[in-house]
């Protein structure tokens, strides 16, 4: 980890160090273990957080990292979305999509599937089949964001972001190098579209090194910390791997790496997450993330006739 990487990040543009006000960590929280689909290991990113400091995102999960034996690789069995996005991260592995509407690919190394389900579809996501017989490594994140309710039932869309496409930044001393997979950071811009405004970053920070980004003040802010050791905030308060920091108001987010990292562990690396709130009404259930019960009711009804799509036929 990770799959993406320069070797000597003053080579490229840097973030400028925010003035104004930091923001201070109003919670750690840790994220409890868990499996998905046919049993693939995970970490719930967000549990235990109340939702206005979540608000665009709904869920995430941390997926792996396991390093499989032959025949251990598991995805997710057809199953149907509505009403919101899901973005695919794959930082180690191979990840194969499919769909009922025909779209599909695969994923890799870095690269970023961004799917919007809106008005509904089925989907699987399953390891390749050369995977499954060698064994391998498998680490990813999965993000659920949030539609508005006008966007609820918009048209299904895919962007299959390669790892080659996101935008490459550090900071001035270039011990951090920052990721953007969408949104914009400081005046650079990721390659991710996305129908409620976010910004979606993975940042590596060496050891002993400090990463003080600028952050629109009227968005969110989180970081979730994917593996080693630092701390966040103005506070210096300590965070190790699984663990997810919500920030409060202010104007830019600080995080730090600890000099010393475990063993197996170079850097710390971290996910770090903003969004313009939606604040409106959500009912949430399973696959579906809609506005109203009656609209949660009308998309399993919908699901069960049949008109979310059907489950092609796999040719032999």
């Amino acid at each position: 980890m990770p799959a993406i990487t320069v070797e000597n990040p003053l080579t490229l543009p840097r973030v400028a160090v925010p003035g104004g006000e930091p923001r201070s960590v109003l919670a750690v929280t840790t994220a409890p273990s868990g499996f998905e689909g046919e049993g693939f290991p995970v970490r719930r990113a967000f549990a235990g957080i109340n939702y206005r400091y979540l608000d665009p995102f709904i869920m995430m999960d941390q997926m792996g990292e396991v390093d499989y034996a032959p025949g251990e690789p598991k995805g997710t069995p057809w199953h149907p979305h509505r009403g919101f996005e899901t973005v695919t991260y794959m930082i180690d592995g191979t990840f194969v999509h499919q769909d009922s509407e025909g779209g599909g690919g695969t994923i890799r190394d870095g690269d970023t599937q961004w799917m919007t389900a809106g008005s509904g579809l089925l989907h699987i996501e399953e390891p390749p089949q050369e995977l499954v017989q060698r064994g391998g490594l498998f680490h990813g994140l999965q993000l659920w964001v949030n539609l508005p309710a006008r966007d609820k039932m918009t048209d299904p869309r895919y962007q299959d972001i390669r790892g080659g496409e996101v935008k490459l930044l550090t900071t001035p001393d270039g011990g951090a190098l920052l990721r953007v997979i969408a949104g914009e950071l400081d005046g650079h811009q990721g390659p991710g579209i996305t129908h409620t405004p976010i910004t979606m970053v993975h940042a590596t920070v060496s050891p002993g090194a400090q990463l003080t980004l600028p952050w629109r003040p009227d968005w969110n802010a989180l970081a979730y910390v994917l593996a080693g050791r630092g701390s966040v905030g103005t506070e210096r308060r300590p965070v190790h791997g699984g663990q997810t920091a919500v920030y409060g108001p202010g104007d830019g987010v600080t995080l730090r790496a600890d000099a010393a990292q475990d063993g197996h562990v170079p850097a710390l690396e971290v996910v770090l997450l903003g969004g313009r709130p939606i604040r409106e009404p959500m009912a949430h259930y399973g696959p579906f993330v809609m506005s109203t019960h009656a609209e949660l009711v009308r998309a399993f009804e919908d699901f069960q006739a049949g008109r979310l799509g059907r489950v092609p036929v796999r040719r032999v």
